[in-house]
């Protein structure tokens, strides 16, 4: 039981965490690629896309960083080779874009948003679910005596229109929500993680963990 609760905290942390973070690096992404990319002829755009590029990056290596807790296996962080020795000041600021990896951060930064926005409702709705059928016997009895309240399902099902059956249900939508909460938060963050996983790491074997470095 210990170990569920911990799993179901740690799915649920990376995956409501994870929803302001997709926003910001799916705002940077989106912003520094079209500002960038638009203005690369008259070459003003390429340090816009070299600076969206070392955001990216920091952004990736808290993902990278909450990886391990949901994948139960340690991850590694691409290589980020620095600039060569010497290189001039227009070298050494587009570094970030020297790299393939670079790229992948930005092109992350777009995809992910989608599954993160998705992951994240799925979580919210199965908690929000759980929560308020498990103690919907504490209140329910008050919504049922509000004048115009439909008590359809109750009936729909064969249960009555009266308000037992009316918190019943409810409560039995809880159980159901409570009961599937664990795979479906889990599911979710899998998906997240896995997308992560293929496109923000490397084979463990590269380094021994992944520690937050900054561009």
């Amino acid at each position: 039981m210990t170990t569920l609760r911990h799993r179901l905290a740690t799915d649920s942390r990376y995956l409501l965490l994870g929803l302001p973070m997709a926003v910001v690096s799916f705002s940077i992404s989106v912003a520094g690629l079209s500002a960038g990319l638009g203005a690369a002829v008259a070459f003003v755009g390429l340090p816009i896309l070299a600076g969206a590029a070392a955001a990216a990056r920091n952004l990736a290596d808290f993902e990278r960083v909450a990886l391990p807790g949901v994948l139960g296996q340690r991850v590694a962080r691409p290589p980020y080779p620095p600039a060569p020795a010497g290189a001039g000041w227009f070298r050494r600021m587009m570094n970030p874009l020297a790299t393939a990896q670079g790229w992948l951060d930005l092109l992350y930064g777009i995809i992910a948003f989608p599954i993160s926005l998705a992951a994240g409702v799925i979580a919210l709705v199965w908690w929000a679910g759980t929560i308020a059928g498990l103690t919907f016997p504490i209140y329910g009895w008050t919504i049922a005596a509000i004048p115009g309240v439909d008590n359809g399902l109750p009936m729909l099902l064969g249960l009555g229109d009266g308000d037992l059956a009316f918190v019943g249900v409810n409560t039995l939508a809880g159980v159901l929500f409570a009961l599937t909460l664990v795979p479906v938060v889990r599911g979710a963050a899998l998906v997240k993680a896995s997308l992560a996983q293929a496109m923000l790491t490397r084979a463990a074997s590269y380094e021994p963990a992944v520690e937050p470095r900054w561009a």
